[in-house]
């Protein structure tokens, strides 16, 4: 793996060099669907890994957010996310990254994802830890939910706002807030480097959560399900936390969805 991850890691830092350069920019924006931004950075970005990837391995299969790379017969499959907050991108809200999870049949092996802005490489390999700019990261080790700084997100291809909008109400009356910032694989880092004590979101796609929750897990965290089931990397859901507050969170999921079924 470690080939895997020297080598994603340049292709991160020199598509994450590109979005910085692009950030200051003017940018064209259109709409896959509403409110569901993609910019001319996202499309830049994904073209340059793909090339990258597919002249390192061109037996890998890839999958990527704009719909570039394709599926092929290998073991291997690259998830790549070229521009993770498309949307704070568009806006000028410098919370961004590039990320890449490596999959070996269907489990993620390997991982990065890259902050250009603040200069914060994020890696894992499985079982060999996780870290940030080639330091050793641990979650954190508060035990207690209401001592705790939670995130979660609202992607715009989602239907059911309205129940994370109750998950939200609730947690942030037990908690110490929460935060959305807009970027679910820097979400997952953070949990991962102890900033967070847990992260949420209902509808996740699999680039987005691939190298991230690889992070948590090589940093000592639990990554599961809102029910606390198993994780599933092609699921809709991910709730990541430092593993002393898991049962306690998804002991709250149960409860909110509980009351709103009656």
């Amino acid at each position: 793996m470690e080939n895997y991850l020297n080598i994603a890691v340049e292709i991160c830092e020199e598509a994450g060099a590109l979005l910085a350069q692009l950030f200051n920019q003017p940018r064209e924006i259109s709409y896959k669907r509403p409110s569901d931004l993609v910019t001319d950075a996202d499309r830049r970005s994904e073209a340059l890994i793909i090339e990258r990837l597919q002249s390192r391995f061109p037996k890998h299969g890839i999958v990527a957010e704009e719909g570039g790379g394709g599926k092929t017969d290998s073991d291997y499959c690259w998830y790549v996310d070229p521009l993770d907050g498309t949307t704070n991108f568009a806006h000028s809200f410098p919370v961004f990254c590039v990320t890449l999870g490596l999959a070996y049949r269907g489990e993620v092996v390997a991982g990065v994802v890259y902050d250009p802005l603040r200069e914060e490489l994020f890696t894992a390999e499985r079982s060999a830890g996780a870290y940030l700019n080639n330091k050793r990261i641990h979650v954190s080790k508060i035990p207690k939910l209401s001592e705790s700084l939670l995130a979660t997100g609202f992607p715009p291809f989602a239907s059911n706002h309205d129940l994370n909008i109750e998950y939200y109400l609730r947690f942030t009356q037990l908690t110490h807030g929460i935060r959305r910032a807009g970027s679910a694989a820097l979400d997952l880092c953070s949990v991962a480097s102890g900033r967070f004590e847990g992260f949420w979101e209902l509808k996740l796609n699999p680039w987005d959560k691939a190298a991230g929750s690889l992070m948590v897990t090589e940093a000592g965290g639990r990554v599961s399900d809102i029910k606390g089931g198993q994780f599933g990397l092609l699921g809709n859901e991910v709730f990541a936390s430092n593993g002393l507050i898991h049962e306690a969170t998804c002991a709250v999921f149960a409860e909110v969805l509980a009351q709103r079924v009656e």
